[in-house]
């Protein structure tokens, strides 16, 4: 199967939705699945784009099998509302191109957020006549609301709507946890639309130690000491 994987960020960027995209996408690859990946140029949690990838408008790389199509952000190191905005259409916008480059896919997998990606890959789930599943990490516009990012009535309007269409049009919806699923729901979401996936970590890698003869506390010279 070829599956199109639209993520904002993805390797190498450390924290966040990246190293879950990127295991994601990889751990398809090892189920034998062909997979396309279009990102932008990383930039997180530095909200400044990596040395090597500066000054460029478009990026093709393998990974682990993976193809990464990457395309230009416009990033401001201290963004307010409108530098949010831009950012997010910058993507949009010259992410367009780099779906063309490559097979049809079988599937569309879109992680919000950005919510603002919802408007290519709709558009190239028509096109391509193929599912599209929407990777809830974040409820938008709701969580910018309830932390006071966004005020402004008629951009929480907007956003909305878009939040509206996206659930709409997408085949299947991915949620992370049970509260997301309720909150969909309640917005009137069909809940055989929605799968509750939570997200994962590599247990071989993180897993509980021994308090008594631990490793890791006596290489931090954190020996009797209370550690969170």
């Amino acid at each position: 199967m070829h599956i199109l994987i639209y993520s904002y960020n993805y390797h190498p960027e450390p924290i966040g939705i990246a190293p879950l995209m990127t295991e994601l996408a990889e751990g398809l690859v090892k189920r034998g699945h062909e997979v396309r990946v279009i990102t932008g140029m990383p930039n997180y949690p530095q909200r400044e784009i990596y040395d090597g990838y500066r000054g460029k408008w478009y990026i093709t790389e393998q990974k682990n099998g993976v193809t990464i199509q990457r395309s230009y952000l416009r990033i401001k190191s201290k963004p307010n509302l409108v530098d949010r905005l831009l950012l997010e259409l910058s993507f949009v916008f010259t992410s367009l191109p780099q779906a063309f480059k490559g097979g049809r896919p079988d599937v569309i997998i879109l992680t919000v957020p950005p919510l603002f990606g919802t408007l290519p890959v709709t558009i190239f789930g028509w096109l391509y006549n193929c599912p599209v599943v929407l990777n809830v990490q974040d409820i938008l516009p709701e969580a910018a609301v309830r932390i006071g990012l966004l005020k402004n009535k008629w951009m929480i309007r907007s956003l909305a709507i878009l939040e509206k269409f996206a659930y709409r049009t997408a085949h299947t919806i991915s949620v992370i946890a049970d509260g997301f699923r309720e909150n969909l729901v309640n917005k009137g979401v069909p809940v055989n639309k929605i799968v509750c996936i939570p997200n994962w970590v590599n247990v071989n890698f993180i897993r509980p130690l021994p308090k008594q003869n631990n490793s890791w506390i006596s290489s931090h010279q954190l020996d009797g000491k209370f550690v969170v």
